[in-house]
Formats: C-alpha cells, sequence, structure tokens
C-alpha cells in the first residue's frame, strides 16, 4: 500500500499539520492514531466551534471535517476557513453521500469529498496528493490558490461522487458542459443541477429535445423568428436564446441535429449572437449552453455528421455519466427514493420493497435506466395490493424494442399465443431463465420460488411432465 509517507512523495519541503473535526470520539480517535503514526502534527476538535478557536494558533495545513455536527457544521467550517485562512487545505467527510452536500462541499472551495466509512488506502492517497499539490503552489509561489485544486473520487459510489463534485466545480462558470450517457440515465437531471448550483439559478432553465422538432421548428423556436419568414409566422417571436436571459440552455440529443443547424450554434457559443429565422439583424445572447448525447460524437465526426469545431466547443466540460448496472449499489436506494416519490403522487400507502424485490431490482440490467425503473415502480405500485411491492407487481422480462431488427421486429411485435396456463408458465420461466442468461439462481429469486422447485420444474419441461405444473412457492 502506497502511505502518505511514502519517500517518493515531494512533500517534505510542505509542514505536515493537521486539524480532525468530528464529534464521534471513536472516529476522531482513530483518526489521531493513524496520522500520528504516519508523522503528523496533530490536533482534534469535537466540533466546529472548537476547531475555529484553535485553528489559528494551530495553523493547519490540512483540515479534516465531518458534515453533521452539533451546532455549527462542517460546510459552515469550511467557508469559515476559507475566508479566514485561504491557504488551508479542507477535506469534507460524511456518513451521507448525497448529490447535494458534495456539490456544495465542492463549491464551497473544499480540496475533496470523502463518504464514511473511510478507506484509509484512499484516504492516504488523496492525503498524498493534497501534499503534492501544496508543494508545488508553494514551488510557484501559489500558497494561497485555492481555485485550482484537483478533485479525486472517494465514496461509496465514487463514479457518482465524481460527477456530483464536476457539477459543483462547473455550476460558477458559463463554460460549456457536454453530458454524455445513455437513454434514461439523468443526463437532463444532472444539467438541471449545474443550474440551480450556479449563481444564475433564478434566470430560466430551457430545455430542449433536439430529436422532437424538425430543423425549421427547432431553430424557430431556439433563434426566434420574424413576421413573413414563414407560412403563419403572422408576427415577431423571441426565441429561446433570448428568452433565457443569463440562465442555461439545454440540448439533449445535441448528435441528432443537422450540420446545419450546428453551425448556427456554433456561431451563438463563439460570439454570443444569433440571427431570428428570416431575420438579417444579429442579436446577441448571454445564455450557457448544456448540450447532452447517447451518441458516439466521435464517430459521428468521422462520418462527416457532426462538426468537428462544434463537438470541441461543446465538450470544454465534459461528464460520462453511468448506467445503472455498472453503479448497482446505488439501486437500493435509488428504488426506495423513487418509490416514496410515486407512492405520494399516487396517494398509496406503499412504502417496502421487500428484500427478494430489492435483489431482483439489483440484478435487473435496466437497459432504460433511471427511466425505466421508475416506469416499472410507477406500475409496481399502481398495482400492489398492501404496503410491500412484490415480484407480481412487476414485468421486467420484456426485451428493449430496439433490440428487434429487420423481420424480426414484425415477429417482435406480434403478441404471444394464446395457450394453457401451464403453457404460459413455462414460456415465462423460459424468459426468466432467459434474463438471467441461464443463473438458475437468479431466475428462481425472481420468480419467488426456491432452486429444487425450479429445477423440478424445468426437469419436467424436458420430459413432457409438466403440462399441469403450476408455479407454487
Amino acid at each position: 500500500m502506497r502511505t502518505i509517507s511514502d519517500p517518493s512523495i515531494p512533500d517534505r519541503t510542505v509542514s505536515r499539520r493537521i486539524l480532525i473535526v468530528d464529534d464521534d470520539a471513536g472516529a476522531r480517535t482513530a483518526l489521531e492514531f493513524h496520522f500520528r503514526r504516519e508523522g503528523w502534527e496533530v490536533r482534534a476538535a469535537g466540533s466546529a466551534e472548537q476547531a475555529l478557536g484553535s485553528v489559528h494558533e494551530f495553523r493547519p495545513d490540512l483540515v479534516l471535517t465531518d458534515v453533521h455536527m452539533g451546532g455549527m457544521t462542517g460546510l459552515e467550517l469550511l467557508q469559515r476557513l476559507n475566508a479566514a485562512m485561504p491557504g488551508v487545505d479542507v477535506v469534507v467527510m460524511t456518513g451521507y453521500d448525497d448529490m447535494g452536500t458534495t456539490i456544495q462541499a465542492m463549491r464551497g472551495g473544499a480540496y475533496d469529498f470523502l463518504a464514511k466509512p473511510l478507506d484509509l488506502e484512499q484516504l492516504d492517497l488523496l492525503v498524498a496528493r493534497c501534499l503534492r499539490d501544496r508543494a508545488a503552489r508553494a514551488r510557484a509561489g501559489a500558497e494561497n490558490d485555492v481555485d485550482e485544486r484537483l478533485a479525486y473520487a472517494v465514496g461509496r459510489t465514487p463514479r457518482m461522487i465524481e460527477i456530483y463534485k464536476l457539477i459543483g466545480m462547473v455550476a460558477g462558470t458559463r463554460a460549456p458542459v457536454l453530458i454524455r450517457g445513455e437513454t434514461g440515465t439523468g443526463k437532463e437531471l444532472v444539467a438541471g443541477a449545474i443550474h440551480e448550483y450556479g449563481p444564475w439559478a433564478a434566470e430560466p432553465f430551457v430545455a430542449i429535445n433536439c430529436t422532437a422538432m424538425a430543423e425549421s421548428l427547432l431553430e424557430s423556436e431556439l433563434f426566434g423568428h420574424v413576421k413573413g419568414a414563414f407560412t403563419g409566422a403572422d408576427r415577431d417571436r423571441k426565441g429561446k436564446f433570448e428568452l433565457a436571459g443569463s440562465g442555461t440552455i439545454f440540448l439533449d440529443e445535441i448528435g441528432d441535429t443537422s450540420p446545419a443547424f450546428q453551425a448556427k450554434l456554433l456561431r451563438v457559443i463563439q460570439q454570443k449572437e444569433f440571427h431570428p429565422v428570416g431575420g438579417e439583424k444579429a442579436r446577441t445572447t448571454q445564455a450557457r449552453v448544456i448540450a447532452a448525447t447517447h451518441r458516439n460524437l466521435e464517430e459521428l465526426v468521422r462520418q462527416g455528421r457532426f462538426r468537428e469545431d462544434l463537438y470541441f466547443r461543446l465538450r470544454v466540460v465534459e461528464m460520462q455519466i453511468p448506467p445503472l448496472r455498472e453503479r448497482r449499489d446505488d439501486i437500493p436506494a435509488l428504488a426506495q427514493h423513487l418509490l416514496a416519490r410515486v407512492a405520494r403522487e399516487l396517494k398509496k400507502e406503499v412504502r417496502a420493497i421487500p428484500p427478494r424485490v430489492m435483489q431482483m431490482l439489483v440484478e435487473h440490467d435496466w437497459p432504460g435506466n433511471v427511466r425505466e425503473m421508475e416506469n416499472a415502480i410507477l406500475r409496481a405500485a399502481v398495482l400492489a395490493r398492501g404496503q410491500a411491492l412484490s415480484p407480481e407487481d412487476f414485468d421486467l422480462m420484456a426485451p428493449p424494442l430496439s433490440s428487434a431488427a429487420g423481420g424480426d421486429a414484425a415477429a417482435a411485435a406480434e403478441p404471444e399465443p394464446l395457450g394453457t396456463l401451464a403453457e404460459a408458465q413455462r414460456r415465462h420461466v423460459e424468459r426468466v431463465l432467459a434474463h438471467t442468461r441461464g443463473n438458475k439462481s437468479r431466475a428462481a429469486r425472481i420468480l419467488g420460488i426456491s432452486r429444487p422447485r425450479l429445477d423440478r420444474l424445468l426437469a419436467a419441461y424436458q420430459s413432457g411432465a409438466a403440462d399441469d405444473d403450476e408455479i407454487e412457492p
């Protein structure tokens, strides 16, 4: 394990004083012991107020603070430290690694954000990076430059926390952002968070789906038009770029636009001006552009279907939203959140997701991502007969429509033939097995039966003796 005392790390010109702030005495003591063993001069405080009382006398190089404490919070302490000692690096830690807290910490100038329980190896690597950055700033004569800090993802879901950090860092700028990810991953939510956490949150946030409109209508919607520009244009009309003021224009599925439209968008980003459809006089805009796509823009550039200059202009900051299947640890909390929201909307007392249902949700690949999960939980909540969801309330087995191609598409659209209950049961078992790629244990959990029971059913199907057998727990 590479630790903060690794001699290859050029930190010996930088002092090593750390202030640990945590109202949990056990956690505080463990961190004190760890850092003293690594050669640090350590001081600990049980509250933010106590930390502020000693910070000027101790003059730490690094502050490691919890967020949720009695009295002043760690985020308030971060704000006070940045004002009083701008040269100190602050690492925020919390057991609540939610998006809002992470974004606030990074926007407030935190060096990084850690989720509890802490991984000491990751903590050591983070502190080593912090020391290298301090040494580099010292050599460059930039001890107080807190705006050029790097963020490193640490937490239970590192990829999402990295996204939260990026939101916090870019929210206060007007730099274009390109958000990439599969359909349904929440790209518009991320764009909305960038807007809401920025200083222009009071200005409009305008979302446009570029695939939902014809090109001429899209241009009119964004740039406006003058009277007589086309049939039906009986008056001048302002476009979204003008109406947005200093707010945000979110262009979803930018990869589906034409090169002609891309040229006009490039002008808006480069020169902050545009021409209404049919108009000769340029108009200006201060709106920020955030774009999103599920397409491979690099391939579209190679094919000549997407302008390379626009591609580089849009991806000043790039964010890749991972699909749900790549962050399954997030699924339980997300499912509970969605169920609570759906239950409120439906005014139903559906609150619980039993373990076997949660396991089914975690193991599903979610080709439609968060959007698919929301729809599935909505359907399940509508059908639920009590306060808990059951496997029978879900229908997760249907393959995505995009999987059918050519002649198979028509076949995929055909309804299954009617038959006996036993035949329907057999087809359902086969679909579940196909979904789990032959994993019988997963299939049994989804079906709500035991593994031996599933084995008996499969054996009966193979011998042809299961015509009247029904699934029973």
